[in-house]
């Protein structure tokens, strides 16, 4: 989907949210969709999130599902999770799976527009990272739209089947950029395209 390219491509998010306690800057799934709200009305897509409540063992997750369908009616899609903590201090069961369902959400667009999470840019060496941040995504994506189409499976799919050929816990494309090293993504690509 070439609009999906686009976006990957272009879209900034800046982290405007900043946690006093940590000394950190970071970006919430609000900061997210207000950063779209220009591709929306320019591409003539449509992003929507929603949220089911699933039981994983004796855990409650909520999963998050992050879609941007195009006036064809081409969809794409993608998924993220985030545990209810058993309790919070100050906060009642409701605002526990708000909470939940806000990082979910937050998580599934990142993995949807490739958007990298990780420190914050001033605290790293930048130099070539960036470029080659951009050059996965580019590739993932393709690769990714390929698979799910040669295999008619969608992108919760494809990802079950990345997280059965993997050392780590993969069920989104933030997982993918978090936790594998150049190395590995290199071989997910390779195994995509296969």
């Amino acid at each position: 989907m070439k609009e999906l390219s686009i976006i990957q491509g272009e879209l900034n998010a800046p982290k405007s949210q900043y946690n006093s306690f940590g000394k950190y800057k970071y970006r919430n799934v609000e900061d997210i969709q207000a950063a779209l709200k220009q591709y929306i009305r320019d591409l003539k897509v449509d992003i929507t999130t929603s949220d089911e409540i699933v039981l994983v063992g004796d855990r409650i997750y909520v999963k998050a599902t992050a879609t941007i369908t195009n006036s064809e009616g081409e969809k794409v899609s993608t998924t993220g999770y985030a545990r209810e903590a058993d309790n919070k201090k100050g906060m009642d069961p409701s605002q526990i799976t708000g909470a939940a369902s806000s990082y979910a959400r937050k998580y599934a667009l990142n993995g949807l527009f490739a958007i990298d999470d990780t420190k914050d840019a001033d605290s790293m060496d930048n130099r070539n990272t960036t470029q080659s941040s951009n050059d996965f995504n580019h590739q993932f994506n393709e690769a990714a739209q390929r698979y799910q189409q040669k295999h008619s499976v969608t992108s919760d799919a494809m990802y079950k089947a990345i997280n059965g050929t993997s050392v780590h816990s993969i069920t989104s494309f933030a997982d993918i950029k978090n936790n594998m090293n150049e190395q590995q993504k290199n071989k997910l690509i390779e195994w995509l395209n296969k």
